[in-house]
């Protein structure tokens, strides 16, 4: 094989709307291997991307191409030989910068491949083209070939050259024309074949829009899903906030007991040492008495009251810890979620505004 892969890396690939030239096509499902080819038989670098047995890029590096990289994830390149604008979604902004800088060293092999073209082609010029009494025109393919400049770069004529009477120097430029020009058929048939390619998948990403809108529209019923979610989550929110005061509200009612409690505590002591003073007053002891159990038996209930606040405080507490957990988790998937929205969008207004 004349071509041979020289830098390797995986990303998303796209390509421009051909009706639009605005929104971005995904080429691809998943992400593929998208190689620099070398070819050494045309010194020529390409960019080359297969899904499957289907080429979805196939992009020749000239000097007056560049990459740009859009975002930090994401680059794009302008093809005018193929007519299109290549996108690339790397998974890390380090894959992005290595093919970037690729990119810029094989554009730059590009541009010193074809000096150094035009220099040998200059140098193999037969400057007796003027002996016929006028200029013989070098073959030149049309502008749509998905070719090099160097393969369009042909051998300029010397204007000021002397002519030549020697019969064998006169026929070297209609000898150089004719291998030049089978050179060329040669080369055309192989970029109709490519160009054929290109066009089928073209059409073939034409027919994934339709995928991807559905896919776009199903984003948006989940946003819109997410949207409904947090509003239930703010309605249990506000529950959570009037449990919250309902727990308050019962703490104070314990104070309130327990200032009772010492209070009644308190009224106890003293009426025993009444009864220790008046042993006369048994009736009224008696009563104290009587009052005191029944005190006491109030504060068993408010004891078991107050034991059955601290559990249903304690099972609040467990499920309002469970609910900001649960709402700490959906709240954390929602962000995720706008947040790739909002790139997206970012995305497309950079692009639009590149456009």
């Amino acid at each position: 094989f004349r071509e041979q892969p020289i830098f390797s890396t995986r990303a998303h690939v796209f390509q421009i709307d051909p009706n639009t030239k605005k929104n971005w096509v995904p080429t691809s499902k998943h992400a593929v291997t998208v190689s620099y080819f070398y070819d050494s038989t045309r010194n020529v670098y390409r960019i080359i991307s297969l899904d499957g047995s289907k080429a979805i890029i196939n992009s020749t590096i000239t000097p007056n191409m560049t990459f740009t990289k859009t975002s930090q994830k994401f680059g794009q390149w302008a093809d005018s030989r193929a007519n299109t604008v290549y996108g690339l979604g790397f998974s890390s902004e380090h894959h992005l910068s290595k093919f970037a800088e690729k990119f810029q060293e094989f554009k730059e092999a590009a541009r010193i491949a074809k000096e150094k073209s035009h220099e040998k082609m200059e140098l193999t010029s037969t400057p007796s083209q003027e002996s016929a009494g006028g200029d013989i025109q070098s073959p030149l393919t049309p502008e749509s070939i998905n070719g090099t400049d160097d393969e369009r770069a042909m051998p300029e004529v010397t204007q000021n050259s002397e002519p030549r009477a020697e019969p064998t120097q006169n026929a070297l430029p209609f000898t150089h024309s004719s291998t030049i020009s089978k050179h060329w058929e040669a080369e055309l048939a192989t970029l109709k074949g490519n160009n054929a390619k290109l066009t089928a998948a073209l059409l073939e990403s034409t027919a994934n829009v339709k995928q991807w809108k559905q896919q776009l529209a199903a984003y948006q019923e989940e946003a819109e899903r997410l949207h409904k979610r947090v509003t239930e989550l703010e309605c249990v929110s506000s529950q959570a906030n009037a449990v919250h005061t309902h727990k308050t509200e019962l703490n104070q009612t314990i104070q309130e007991l327990e200032t009772t409690l010492k209070k009644k505590e308190e009224e106890i002591e003293g009426l025993k040492q009444e009864i220790e003073n008046a042993r006369e007053l048994q009736v009224q002891r008696d009563s104290l008495t009587q009052k005191l159990q029944e005190v006491e038996i109030r504060n068993k209930d408010l004891e078991g009251q107050l034991s059955d606040l601290e559990q249903h405080l304690e099972k609040s507490q467990n499920e309002q810890e469970v609910f900001r957990n649960n709402l700490k988790t959906l709240l954390e998937i929602l962000d995720g979620k706008i947040f790739e929205l909002s790139e997206l969008r970012d995305n497309l207004a950079k692009i639009t505004e590149y456009n």
